[in-house]
């Protein structure tokens, strides 16, 4: 994960494609690398599949020539896990020079199964050739939230920076951290009753991302980050979704 750990402060979301498919070589290595992602939380059975836009219904119009879905059996925080997952192939991409795109309107087509092994499916990333710029220039071209509203951790200035600048759906950054440089509490923003029937699946991923971008700077800085739970943790105007020792 720490080879990924530039991307994050380049990466951007890609729109325009060439629809020319990847040569079987670059393909391979994709896929090899999405064999080997680190979950978030062992013992959550997840698949991926590879499909064509051919087998994609997008609600966006967006077209790319890959798309990569990940399936999850409905465990844990199994969002969470996904958006974890998925995310490390997202920065991937963007190092090998290739775009990519969540894709949080999306789902295979009908002719396509909706469970894999008895697995739901949770969300996928398109990916390809951009027919557009692959990288930000500089951090300025982020439009985030300034640092202090991401979070009140003591001593993580690195760790807030690389959540703040994470995607999520809808530009929404739903996430906010306290804690310190031995432990941080990881937040998720209460959603109204119309808002949460919108993005309460997809703001728990983008915790995911979050948690990959936080998990990535930790091991830059020299340090194992850990999860653990602490249900009695609250926070006015929040969800609780995990801690994470450093």
């Amino acid at each position: 994960m720490m080879n990924l750990y530039s991307a994050i402060f380049k990466r951007k979301s890609v729109r325009k494609y060439n629809m020319e498919l990847l040569p079987s070589d670059t393909l391979a290595e994709i896929k090899e690398f999405v064999n080997h992602v680190e979950p978030l939380e062992e013992g959550i059975k997840v698949e991926f599949s590879y499909l064509s836009a051919a087998d994609v219904k997008n609600l966006m119009p967006i077209k790319a020539p890959h798309y990569l879905c990940i399936y999850s059996e409905k465990a844990g925080n199994y969002l969470m896990n996904a958006g974890f997952m998925l995310q490390q192939v997202d920065l991937y991409l963007s190092s090998k020079g290739l775009g990519s795109c969540w894709l949080g309107m999306a789902k295979p087509s009908k002719e396509v199964p909706v469970q894999l092994k008895g697995m739901e499916f949770v969300i996928m990333l398109a990916f390809g050739n951009s027919l557009e710029p692959v990288h930000r220039s500089d951090l300025s071209q982020f439009k985030r939230k300034d640092l202090g509203e991401v979070g009140t951790a003591k001593g993580v200035d690195d760790i807030l920076n690389a959540v703040r600048i994470a995607p999520s759906a809808s530009n929404s950054q739903p996430w906010f951290i306290t804690g310190d440089a031995e432990e941080l509490q990881v937040y998720r923003e209460k959603l109204g009753i119309i808002k949460a029937a919108l993005y309460d699946k997809m703001n728990k991923i983008d915790m995911g991302i979050a948690l990959c971008h936080i998990f990535m700077t930790a091991k830059v800085l020299g340090k194992d980050a850990t999860l653990l739970y602490n249900e009695n943790t609250a926070l006015e105007g929040f969800q609780y979704m995990t801690s994470v020792r450093l």
